[in-house]
């Protein structure tokens, strides 16, 4: 038996809705997916069949409680597809960006600040998975734990673990640099 698809008149409000989260979270996502995938590309691939799947599941958009999670957890998970494929292909990591400089006047003020943020970029890619997609929701995603929770689909207490143990191993690769 075929699936009726849902009339025309009943979807507009859900792909209203839809679109309208995904316009006002795109920098959200995408930065997230940046970080987690490791190029821009891979970022934008994913977000766009985040957007796919969102948009196939269209009629469960009026039954979803919080849907910025429910959309970040359907672009974490195409995140990830996207990486592991791209490890397979045995791509380089993250590329230095013309979007990663600093604003600082002083030459050797944004030498010291690039310096900094390559550090950071190299500890994040020491964090296990699951710590690296806690902090970035947190970090980029600007979400609370309870919505890290429901997009992530684990305890707040366990997004909490993550956090911290995300928050100790960045701040001891930092140290260890500025030592």
């Amino acid at each position: 038996m075929q699936e009726s698809l849902p009339t025309a008149e009943a979807t507009i409000p859900n792909r209203e809705r839809l679109e309208s989260a995904f316009a006002r979270h795109q920098g959200e996502l995408l930065g997230t997916l940046y970080y987690l995938t490791g190029c821009r590309e891979d970022a934008q691939d994913a977000l766009q069949e985040a957007f796919v799947k969102c948009w196939r599941h269209l009629e469960q958009v009026s039954e979803v409680q919080n849907l910025r999670a429910w959309i970040f957890r359907i672009a974490l998970n195409a995140g990830r597809d996207i990486r592991q494929t791209a490890w397979r292909r045995r791509r380089q990591q993250l590329p230095e960006e013309e979007t990663m400089q600093t604003t600082a006047d002083d030459p050797v003020m944004r030498v010291l600040q690039q310096e900094r943020e390559a550090r950071l970029r190299d500890a994040m890619w020491c964090l296990r998975d699951e710590e690296k997609e806690v902090f970035l929701l947190r970090q980029n995603g600007d979400m609370t734990y309870d919505e890290i929770g429901a997009a992530l689909d684990v305890p707040v207490g366990t997004v909490k673990t993550r956090m911290r143990a995300a928050l100790k191993r960045l701040r001891e690769a930092l140290e260890a640099g500025d030592g």
